[in-house]
């Protein structure tokens, strides 16, 4: 690796839960360049761990701490692989930019939780780590979330071209990028995350491959109805969403309870397209073209739900943009690490609703 890289390493560990994606990036260019990426994917155990920390339980505290150490082993395992992967010495890296994997986000409350030990991974790796990414923006007011739209403003904006970067990860969020316009940005509703749930539990599978068990069931329409109920759907941006809201409780509760699982599967692949075509009619007029990320980019059926949603948009994957759909949020952590550590803003008040810009995350020195 040439001295003059500028070289960052970005952490995701998204709603989906299903591991972790690590992404050594050269941000020394006008265009991020992905040097190597690593998938570490998560042991059974420690989903589970995980996923009971989303709701009260006996000694969460002390869990929570424990999970945050182990958690920060697993980062430190990927970040070594990666960096043995690419031959590149734990010396050149500037910074690591770590989200931590959410447990808790409750900005209406004041507080966001993104379990992590930074230290811990500045001491296992050498590397200075920035973390909590999301909690400065919450006590500016603001949703602490979604974060990834101030990198695409950053790097994917067309002067000509109105587009609109579609995440769909455990969670939907899109940034609206209208030329001439302030660019806004915010969570739709449910991405994957229902549909891998529901999966699990019928099928023992961790995801839809193609959405292809979903394209076997035929839709519900009132069960439809009554999820897009839902008054999240129908409120205004900002505003942002996770597994505390939309979960299989959540689900469970609107079932009739004689559907048959796939139909089930099936409305809950049209609950996600149907939430994100409306929120796009809705608020980002004039779109041309939606450039998607995230596991959900891989899921035909539901891309195709899209399409014929949004018949006058050209659908696409960030590939064509020149970044990789599957390390989009771990490319831009690693931007906004590269932010925080110049200290410079990396949120933006029209998409999540803060007072101002703020530089965001805690920085742990090596």
């Amino acid at each position: 690796m040439k001295a003059t890289a500028d070289l960052y390493i970005g952490i995701m560990s998204g709603t989906s839960l299903d591991g972790i994606d690590a992404a050594l990036v050269d941000l020394s260019h006008p265009s991020p360049r992905l040097v190597s990426s690593h998938y570490q994917p998560y042991a059974g155990p420690l989903k589970a761990a995980l996923l009971g920390l989303h709701h009260a339980g006996h000694d969460e505290l002390h869990q929570s701490q424990l999970i945050a150490n182990r958690l920060a082993r697993e980062y430190a395992f990927a970040v070594l692989a990666l960096l043995k992967q690419a031959g590149v010495p734990a010396a050149q890296v500037q910074a690591i930019g770590c989200h931590g994997q959410t447990i808790r986000h409750r900005p209406e409350h004041g507080y966001t939780i993104q379990l992590n030990n930074g230290a811990l991974l500045a001491e296992l790796t050498g590397i200075h780590v920035v973390g909590d990414f999301r909690s400065r923006d919450i006590a500016a007011g603001g949703q602490g979330a979604p974060l990834v739209p101030a990198f695409h403003d950053r790097v994917l904006r067309h002067p000509d071209i109105h587009r609109v970067i579609l995440n769909i990860g455990g969670i939907a969020n899109l940034t609206d990028l209208a030329p001439g316009r302030t660019t806004i940005g915010f969570d739709s509703g449910p991405g994957n995350l229902l549909m891998d749930a529901w999966m699990m539990k019928h099928q023992g599978k961790a995801y839809d491959k193609d959405g292809a068990w979903a394209a076997g069931g035929k839709v519900v329409p009132a069960l439809l109805q009554r999820l897009l109920a839902e008054p999240f759907f129908a409120a205004a941006p900002p505003k942002s969403t996770g597994r505390d809201l939309f979960n299989l409780d959540w689900l469970e509760r609107h079932l009739a309870g004689n559907e048959a699982p796939a139909d089930v599967q099936a409305t809950l692949l049209a609950l996600t397209g149907d939430s994100i075509a409306e929120a796009l009619q809705r608020f980002c007029n004039g779109m041309q073209e939606i450039c998607l990320c995230g596991g959900g980019a891989h899921n035909t059926a539901l891309v195709t739900h899209l399409q014929r949603s949004l018949p006058q948009c050209r659908i696409l994957k960030t590939e064509e943009l020149g970044i990789a759909a599957d390390w989009m949020e771990a490319i831009a952590f690693a931007w906004l690490a590269q932010q925080a550590m110049h200290l410079k803003p990396g949120n933006l008040p029209a998409v999540t609703g803060a007072k101002h810009p703020c530089v965001l995350g805690a920085i742990y020195p090596a």
